[in-house]
C-alpha cells in the first residue's frame, strides 16, 4: 500500500511567509522612511549680497532688497499617503489586502504536488496494472488521499470493468467538478482586477467634485490653487492606487487559469491511462494475448 504523501511541512512554511510579508506591510504604512518627517522641512538661506540695481518702468534707478530664498521638502509616510487619497482608499486596501490573501491560497493549492502527486499516482497505476490492487482497494487507496486527481480516479475504479465508455465518462464527468473547484477562488482574484479599476475611476470623479466645489465657495481672499492641487492629488491618488492593486491582480489571475489548464490536461491523460487498464476491453486484452500465445505453443 502507499503512504499518504506528507504536504503539511510546506503548508506551514507558506502560511508563514504570508504572515512575514504581511506583517511587512502593516508595519510599511505606520512607520515613517527613514530620514523623513510628516511635518513640513523648511530650510531659509539668507543672501548677503549687495543690493542689485534695477530699472523702474520709469526710467528711475530702484534698489531690489536683499532676499531670502526658502526651500520646502515634505515627505509623507505611506500612511500619509494613503490617508490623503481620501474614503475609497480604505476598500483599496481592503481589496488589496484580499487578493495577497487568495494569492498565496493558490499558489499552495494549485502546486503540482497539491494537485498530482506523481509518485502516489505512478505506483497506483503501477499496481492496477499488475493487479497488485483490486477495485475495493485502489478506491480505498483513492478516498485515503484526498487529492483532486484521486478523486478523478476513484470515481473511474467505481466503473471498474465496466466498457471504456462508461469508464471514460465517469472521469470526464469528476475532472469537470474538480476543474471548477480548482476555479472557485480564480473568481475572487478576477473580481479585485475587475472592481479596483472602477474604485479609482471613482476616487478620481470624486475628487474633481471636490475640488470644483471649493472652488464655487472660494472668498475673494482665498488662493484657489492649493483647493485644486488637493481635489488634484485626491483623484490621482486613487487612480494610481486602483490601478496598483488590479494590474497584478490580473496578472495573477491569467497565470492561475493557465495553471488550472495544464492540471487539468495532465489529469485527463492519467484518466485515459486508467481507462485503459480497467475498462472490460483493457481487462480481456492480456486474456487475448495468453491465449494467443498458449495457441502457437501448441
Amino acid at each position: 500500500m502507499i503512504a499518504k504523501l506528507n504536504t503539511g511541512s510546506y503548508l506551514g512554511r507558506c502560511t508563514t511567509l504570508g504572515l512575514l510579508l504581511m506583517g511587512w506591510l502593516i508595519t510599511a504604512l505606520w512607520i515613517e522612511p527613514v530620514g523623513a518627517q510628516e511635518d513640513v522641512a523648511t530650510t531659509t538661506t539668507e543672501s548677503i549680497s549687495e543690493p542689485r540695481p534695477v530699472l523702474a518702468p520709469g526710467g528711475e534707478d530702484a534698489t531690489l532688497a536683499t532676499e531670502g530664498t526658502v526651500v520646502a521638502t515634505a515627505s509623507k509616510s505611506l500612511l500619509g499617503v494613503l490617508q490623503s487619497g481620501g474614503p475609497l482608499m480604505i476598500p483599496l486596501a481592503v481589496c488589496s489586502v484580499v487578493l495577497l490573501v487568495f494569492v498565496f491560497e493558490r499558489l499552495i493549492s494549485l502546486r503540482r504536488s497539491r494537485v498530482i502527486p506523481l509518485p502516489l499516482v505512478t505506483r497506483l497505476l503501477e499496481q492496477v496494472r499488475e493487479r497488485q490492487l483490486d477495485r475495493e482497494q485502489a478506491i480505498a487507496l483513492c478516498e485515503e488521499n484526498p487529492y483532486p486527481v484521486c478523486e478523478v480516479l476513484g470515481e473511474g475504479l467505481r466503473k471498474w470493468g465496466r466498457s471504456s465508455v462508461e469508464v471514460e465518462q465517469a472521469i470526464l464527468d469528476s475532472g469537470e467538478r474538480v476543474s471548477n473547484e480548482l476555479k472557485r477562488n480564480l473568481r475572487v482574484i478576477n473580481g479585485v482586477a475587475t472592481v479596483t479599476p472602477l474604485l479609482g475611476l471613482l476616487g478620481t470623479v470624486l475628487g474633481m467634485i471636490h475640488a470644483f466645489d471649493a472652488i464655487s465657495t472660494l472668498t475673494p481672499d482665498g488662493d484657489p490653487k492649493i483647493l485644486i492641487a488637493t481635489g488634484i492629488s485626491q483623484a490621482l491618488l486613487t487612480t494610481a492606487a486602483g490601478l496598483t492593486v488590479a494590474i497584478p491582480a490580473l496578472i495573477a489571475h491569467m497565470y492561475f487559469a493557465s495553471c488550472v489548464d495544464r492540471r487539468v490536461v495532465e489529469i485527463d491523460a492519467i484518466g485515459l491511462q486508467l481507462v485503459r487498464l480497467i475498462s472490460a476491453e483493457g481487462l480481456a486484452e492480456p486474456q487475448a494475448k495468453a491465449g494467443k500465445r498458449a495457441k502457437k505453443a501448441a
